[in-house]
C-alpha cells in the first residue's frame, strides 16, 4: 500500500465517522430493534419479556422464513438466533443473510455444539449464548450489536455517497484519481497519461471538485474507502 494511504488507513473510520453528518440537533432519533427468531414459544415470549421491561422495541419470530418475509425497518439492529429451528436452521440463515447486509448477529442454544459455535463464528456472529440465556449477558451483547450496526450503516452510507460523487467522474478523471493519490508529480502523472500538465493540472481540480475533497489527505481517505487502490510503480515503467 503506498505510504500516503498507510498513514490516513487508521484514521479512516474516525473520519467517515464525521463526514456528512448533520447538527446534533437536527438529526433524527435512531429507534434500535431487536429482532428474535426462536423456535420455541416460552423462550421466545421470555426474551421478548426482558427487552420490554428494558423498553426496548423487538419482533419475535418463530422460524427463519417468517424472519425472512418481514420488512426490516431502517435501523440500528441486533439479531437473536435460535441455532435450532424448523425448516432453515440458524446457520442456514446466518449464510442467506450474510450478503444482504445484516445486522450482527448473537446464537442461543440450548446445549454447546462446538462445531456450529465454530461454524458461526467464523461467518461473523458476534456471540454465542446458552439456555437459559443470562438477560444480562444479553443485554450486553445487544448493545454492542447496536454499536457496531450502527458503525457499519454510517460506513455503508459514507460509501454511497462516494461511489455517486464517483460516478461523476469522466473516464479520464477517473484514470487521473489513483495517479495522484499515489502521490506522483503532475509531470509525472501527465507523461504517463500522455497530455500536458496544464490538462493534467485541470483534471486533478475537478477530481477534487466532484469528488468534494478539502485536501489531499480527504481525496486519499475517499480512495481507501472506495478500494481505488494507487498504481504499483512497476506497473507505470
Amino acid at each position: 500500500m503506498p505510504s500516503a494511504q498507510r498513514k490516513c488507513d487508521s484514521s479512516t473510520n474516525a473520519w467517515s465517522r464525521d463526514l456528512f453528518q448533520e447538527p446534533a440537533g437536527h438529526r433524527p432519533k435512531d429507534v434500535e430493534v431487536v429482532y428474535v427468531v426462536e423456535a420455541d414459544p416460552g423462550v421466545r415470549e421470555a426474551l421478548g419479556e426482558v427487552f420490554a421491561s428494558n423498553g426496548i422495541s423487538h419482533l419475535l419470530f418463530g422460524s427463519a422464513a417468517e424472519f425472512l418475509c418481514c420488512v426490516r425497518n431502517d435501523t440500528a439492529a441486533c439479531l437473536i438466533l435460535d441455532l435450532h429451528l424448523p425448516g432453515m436452521s440458524g446457520l442456514e440463515l446466518q449464510r442467506r443473510l450474510g450478503t444482504e447486509g445484516a445486522p450482527p448477529i448473537v446464537f442461543i442454544s440450548g446445549y454447546q455444539d462446538i462445531p456450529s459455535v465454530v461454524q458461526a463464528f467464523k461467518a461473523g456472529a458476534l456471540e454465542f449464548l446458552t439456555k437459559p440465556v443470562n438477560p444480562q449477558l444479553l443485554l450486553s451483547a445487544v448493545t454492542e450489536a447496536w454499536t457496531l450496526d450502527r458503525e457499519r450503516r454510517r460506513n455503508l452510507a459514507v460509501r454511497r455517497e462516494l461511489q455517486r460523487r464517483f460516478s461523476r467522474l469522466t473516464p479520464r478523471e477517473r484514470e487521473v484519481f489513483p495517479l495522484i493519490i499515489g502521490g506522483m508529480l503532475n509531470k509525472q502523472a501527465a507523461a504517463h497519461l500522455c497530455i500536458t500538465q496544464v490538462t493534467l493540472q485541470v483534471h486533478r481540480g475537478q477530481v477534487m471538485r466532484k469528488m468534494e475533497a478539502e485536501s489531499f489527505a480527504d481525496l486519499v481517505r475517499m480512495a481507501v474507502m472506495l478500494g481505488i487502490p494507487a498504481p504499483d510503480p512497476v506497473q507505470l515503467d
